[in-house]
């Protein structure tokens, strides 16, 4: 098994860092111009102004954003981020619930050092029963 390098290290805990911005095009900055979001399986989100999109609809429910990088892997090629989403459902509409979610993301990094594609994973039941107030 390969070590993950300081820089990759790095590389995660800034994209961590982006999340809990409140700017949802740093989060886009992490990606490849033409890279790719997938979040359980859904439509991709293509390209920064998409990336940007699907992360400012968390940092929109979630005012008080807060993800916790619990571990980095690898597995074959791909670099697994494992997170923790913490946060109050405030946003517009929302349920001002709180949520307490984790999940993970499979890059395939491209030669720049920037991701090309993400796929990206949690347990949806878990998180709409969260944001009902209905554990």
């Amino acid at each position: 098994m390969h070590e993950i390098s300081a820089e990759l290290r790095n590389f995660a805990e800034r994209y961590r860092a982006a999340w809990c911005s409140q700017d949802a095009a740093s989060v886009a900055t992490f990606f490849a111009p033409d890279g790719s979001l997938t979040i359980n399986g859904g439509a991709p989100a293509v390209g920064r102004e998409e990336i940007s999109a699907a992360a400012r609809s968390f940092m929109i429910a979630f005012p008080d954003l807060r993800v916790i990088m619990d571990r980095l892997a690898r597995a074959g090629d791909r670099i697994e981020f494992y997170w923790t989403l913490i946060g109050t459902n405030t946003g517009s509409g929302g349920s001002g619930n709180a949520v307490c979610i984790s999940g993970f993301e499979s890059w395939r990094m491209g030669a720049n050092g920037l991701i090309e594609e993400s796929l990206g994973s949690f347990d949806a039941e878990d998180y709409a029963r969260q944001i009902s107030g209905t554990r």
